[in-house]
């Protein structure tokens, strides 16, 4: 028997094959199925409501038939249009596991070795040049060659857990953002920056251009602000009328060929365990080697007594010259002395 309760499954099968929807379309959906079930039965008291106080309270009972499975019908703003966007998505630490249905170990892998790329691009760039994805391939250990590596991209593109702009250039989508926050404010706590309005994720926005302001805003978020406002939140600095006199942040904040190196991420503490234990098992099955110092106080030593082993035969040789010296003046002294005794005899 049809119940209202099948509003719920209508909707989230809906969700499911479209991965992420905005807003707007959400609730085109919602009406949708509440049509679809009093279709199939006309007695149930069920009406559409597009108030945003129904709407939330419709997102509350999803999410309270989800919470046992781990999920969540989360919402995001889309950093370029502003558009509130939704999709259900993985609550547990391992958000990146739900690509296992598509993607391959090696590919997803790879696809984290892209997201660490993106999170520690420069300049607060937050987007990796196609040839140095390419290039990360090389450091995974698995046979993926970069033929088949330019395919993966595109697949990641395609499904929508990556940008990629004219410049070629490729960066994190609504959808990764949305899905894989958790796992991006875990592994990149201090890359994870927020906008100073919203409060959300910020990849694509401004910056203040005072120094050491720590302003972020997106630019959707900037045009409302200004509206009302035209100083800094932070530092009260008199803003321009367009976020593009800001310092950039995303794309925009990186040129063609700075993308010399990538900030280093800071190790966990779990793995500073881990590398201390590995260099305390190498200590045992390697022998110690001297330090720097004690080599340096070695060679000192060693050059002091080779100066001390010069020295001990000039010495010696010194003392011989000496009393080779003192030996013909003994014998011409002897010898005036015999004379005068002769003399005087």
């Amino acid at each position: 028997m049809v119940s209202s309760n099948d509003i719920q499954r209508l909707f989230l099968q809906a969700v499911f094959s479209r991965g992420i929807l905005s807003f707007k379309h959400a609730q085109v959906l919602w009406e949708k199925c509440i049509d679809g079930v009093k279709a199939a039965n006309p007695t149930l008291d069920v009406r559409f409501d597009n108030s945003r106080a129904a709407w939330d309270r419709f997102v509350v009972s999803i999410n309270d038939a989800l919470n046992s499975l781990h999920l969540e019908f989360r919402h995001l703003t889309d950093e370029q249009t502003g558009l509130e966007m939704y999709a259900v998505v993985n609550t547990k630490d391992d958000e990146i596991a739900q690509m296992a249905a598509d993607y391959t170990p090696a590919e997803i892998a790879y696809f984290k070795a892209i997201v660490e790329l993106i999170m520690l691009a420069p300049h607060e760039s937050y987007s990796v040049p196609s040839l140095a994805a390419l290039r990360e391939v090389n450091s995974l250990k698995s046979n993926m060659t970069k033929t088949q590596a330019e395919v993966v991209l595109g697949s990641f593109v395609a499904k929508g857990w990556l940008l990629k702009s004219k410049r070629g250039r490729y960066s994190l989508s609504t959808r990764s953002l949305l899905e894989l926050l958790p796992y991006l404010k875990s592994n990149y706590p201090e890359e994870c920056l927020e906008c100073t309005i919203c409060m959300e994720t910020i990849t694509r926005g401004a910056a203040c251009n005072t120094r050491n302001c720590k302003t972020r805003i997106h630019h959707h978020c900037f045009a409302k602000l200004r509206a009302r406002r035209a100083q800094c939140p932070a530092c009260g600095k008199e803003w321009p009328q367009d976020a593009k006199n800001l310092v950039p942040i995303g794309e925009a904040a990186i040129k063609d060929g700075q993308d010399e190196g990538r900030r280093v991420r800071r190790k966990s503490a779990a793995a500073s365990d881990d590398e201390q234990e590995d260099d305390s098992r190498m200590d045992e099955d390697e022998p110690s080697q001297p330090t720097q110092r004690q080599r340096r106080g070695k060679q000192k030593k060693a050059a002091m007594m080779e100066v001390d082993d010069d020295d001990g035969p000039d010495d010696d040789n010194d003392s011989e010259e000496a009393d080779e010296d003192e030996a013909p003046r003994r014998t011409q002294a002897n010898g005036r002395r015999r004379t005068v005794r002769r003399s005087a005899r």
